[in-house]
């Protein structure tokens, strides 16, 4: 640990952190939970640590960017009515009366999968999952596939290098997306879609329609996370169920376990690596003294393996981690659009093993396991049998 509150103790973008971030987490939770690096300034790796930032947004602020962000980057009270509108998107009749086109989706993927030839599960399965549902969700076209899936790496591109010019690019872009089907849905009048983003055009908070700003700043958000994190969760599970082929078999006889089979895989393997906030006064964690106006990153890879909390951060125990597993975080900003995400695997994960009999890693090729800030794989080469 620095002497000097500012002086580096890691590099989370070393080669040595990336070549295995979780163990690197691990390590560093055992012998630094609070430190600083220039890239990633406080990173916070014990779970009580990230869930007292979590549950004092008045000290830890989610305005930790300078842009608008829609409702990610607010704080109650401006982000209690954007709260209030995104809510009934996700509850469980939107969720029922969505859930047969997930399936269709599905059902279709996992019948086209290759039998008994190598395949790449990001490219061919969980990224053309997560851009399938997206659009679907919220009623985009199918043209706009190949323009997000080159959006989204690049995104990731320009985070991971704190390129904040080409973030800016990648963000521009991206507006320039929502703002076409914005106008074509005004365009369209009366005749418009029925769907999830002409029903956000229709919205009003605190008494006044959305901006266009807001609203491509709060799709934004929900793309961002849907393509990134649902291709990443998808990865990771077929990774894990073909390394416990035993648990594969016992979830395709049992489907009703796998709501928190997945949960807990997604726990042990995190799927989204972080967040950010920044703090309102002077406090101190761990005994480190950390200014006003400082940015703090909450690593989700490593608190949820927090062995103070979960023991074995390996061991495989859905029930008993299922009250403290923070997959879709906690307090005001626990993720609106978890019962989306969870309807999803929990869907796409069931006609998998309705469908494959035998799941196994293609012979003779190495996976490449993602970087910050996301999970999962890059690249993850498979070989199915199918029923």
């Amino acid at each position: 640990m620095a002497d000097d509150p500012h002086s580096p103790d890691w590099d989370p973008r070393s080669d040595e952190v990336l070549s295995d971030q979780i163990r690197a987490y691990d390590t560093m939770r055992a012998q630094c939970p609070v430190a600083w690096s220039d890239y990633q300034h406080w990173t916070l790796f014990r779970h009580e640590d990230v869930m007292r930032v979590l549950e004092d947004h008045q000290t830890f602020s989610s305005a930790a960017s300078s842009h608008l962000s829609v409702p990610n980057g607010m704080d109650p009270p401006e982000h209690t009515p954007y709260r209030k509108v995104i809510e009934p998107y996700f509850s469980q009749q939107a969720m029922s009366q969505f859930e047969p086109a997930c399936r269709n989706i599905a059902r279709i993927l996992v019948n086209n999968l290759p039998d008994r030839q190598p395949f790449d599960v990001v490219e061919t399965f969980s990224r053309a999952f997560a851009l399938q549902i997206q659009s679907t969700f919220m009623g985009w076209p199918d043209s706009l596939h190949g323009p997000l899936r080159e959006w989204v790496l690049k995104n990731h591109r320009a985070t991971l290098a704190s390129d904040r010019q080409a973030m800016a690019e990648v963000a521009h872009e991206f507006d320039g997306y929502i703002h076409d089907l914005l106008e074509t849905r005004r365009q369209a009048g009366a005749n418009a879609p029925r769907d999830v983003t002409t029903s956000l055009m229709e919205e009003t908070v605190n008494g006044r329609p959305m901006s266009d700003e807001e609203l491509t700043s709060l799709m934004r958000n929900w793309t961002v996370g849907e393509l990134g994190t649902i291709s990443s969760s998808v990865s990771i599970l077929l990774s894990y169920l073909a390394e416990h082929p035993d648990l594969r078999q016992s979830l395709a006889n049992d489907t009703v376990a796998l709501p928190d089979a997945i949960d807990e895989i997604l726990r042990i393997d995190a799927p989204l690596i972080s967040n950010r906030r920044i703090t309102t006064r002077y406090v101190e964690i761990d005994g480190r003294p950390i200014p006003t106006g400082e940015k703090i990153t909450i690593l989700w890879a490593s608190a949820n393996r927090d062995e103070k909390v979960f023991g074995d951060p390996d061991a495989f125990c859905p029930h008993k981690n299922r009250d403290h597993n923070l997959l879709y975080g906690a307090g005001v900003h626990v993720c609106p659009g978890a019962p989306l995400a969870r309807m999803e695997l929990r869907v796409l994960m069931k006609e998998f093993l309705r469908a494959v009999d035998t799941l196994e890693p293609a012979p003779g090729d190495r996976p490449e396991r993602a970087v910050f800030p996301t999970g999962g794989f890059n690249y993850l080469p498979m070989v199915i049998r199918k029923r």
